[in-house]
């Protein structure tokens, strides 16, 4: 009689697990539908751990992507390359990135939209183990950089302006922020192009800046959408929505400064406490507003001889 009772409480138990793990599964299906519904929904913006990204940070701390038609979210990436391909094959909208890579996803047939103007700028920095301070230089020596990007202009500029044969100095790509500047620490590459905050990291590391897209009067980041999605009207409005919180974060970044945001550009950058004090002060952010002309010309005429 034990044994009967045993074995009918353990077929009992047995049904019971049987059927928590099938509403277990079964829950997991419908919340992982709900979340693939409220994502397709939302506006999303593909971001990267650069200082150009922080009004997109500030917004999303400060809750200014309300819940119109699924809102605004941010997808965190560490290669630009890779944003681009979540942007042509539709997996975000949007993407904050620099005018050359826009330009270039356009004319393969993905009309782009710019939105905002960025202050984000870029230098060429040498290793200084290389000890390399002038441009010519760079005579036979590997410079890391994004093909078809404002880093691969600036390192053409570089050549150009200290006449050196292009074959002799060696582009080679490296799409990944954290792997060029681990590259950079290991001694492995001559010269890297950085924006902020990773420029300022190297910098820190006694490393020189021999070129710098200041100096030339390039204005070269941009926040792009693809046009096709602006037209329907759910989008547009997400699209205003993200243009007001923009603006209103640029405007809290000019008003406390970088500093207000350490914590935030920490987390978000990856970076160490300290370098967020010797980051640049004085770096502005602006309402969201198109490219320049100038700017424009420039990326066409340099895509033009690719």
């Amino acid at each position: 009689m034990k044994k009967i009772l045993a074995m009918v409480m353990l077929c009992l138990l047995v049904v019971a697990c049987g059927q928590s793990y099938e509403d277990t599964k079964r829950m997991t299906r419908q919340q992982r539908k709900e979340a693939a519904r409220k994502d397709s929904a939302a506006l999303k913006i593909a971001v990267m751990p650069t200082l150009d990204c922080l009004p997109m940070y500030v917004a999303q701390y400060h809750e200014l992507y309300d819940t119109i038609h699924g809102g605004v979210r941010l997808k965190y990436f560490t290669a630009q390359m890779d944003c681009d391909t979540a942007l042509e094959r539709g997996r975000v909208e949007g993407m904050v990135t620099d005018l050359v890579r826009a330009t270039r996803i356009a004319k393969r047939g993905t009309k782009m939209r710019f939105s905002a103007v960025t202050p984000a700028y870029w230098q060429l920095i040498t290793n200084r183990n290389s000890r390399i301070r002038q441009l010519k230089q760079l005579d036979d020596k590997m410079v890391a950089m994004t093909r078809y990007s404002v880093t691969d202009m600036l390192a053409d500029r570089a050549v150009d302006s200290a006449k050196l044969d292009k074959d002799h100095v060696f582009k080679v790509q490296v799409n990944d922020l954290f792997v060029r500047m681990q590259m950079l620490q290991n001694n492995i590459m001559d010269a890297l192009c950085l924006t902020e905050p990773q420029a300022t990291w190297a910098r820190s590391m006694k490393n020189t800046v021999i070129l710098d897209t200041r100096s030339l009067d390039w204005q070269m980041g941009v926040v792009a959408f693809r046009d096709k999605e602006m037209q329907r009207q759910a989008r547009r409005e997400q699209f205003d929505l993200f243009v007001k919180a923009y603006n209103q974060a640029c405007d809290s970044i000019n008003k406390y400064g970088l500093k207000h945001y350490r914590e935030l550009i920490i987390k978000r950058c990856k970076i160490r406490k300290e370098l967020v004090d010797s980051l640049p002060q004085d770096m502005k952010f602006a309402h969201a507003k198109g490219p320049r002309q100038q700017d424009i010309d420039i990326v066409e005429k340099w895509l033009g001889k690719k």
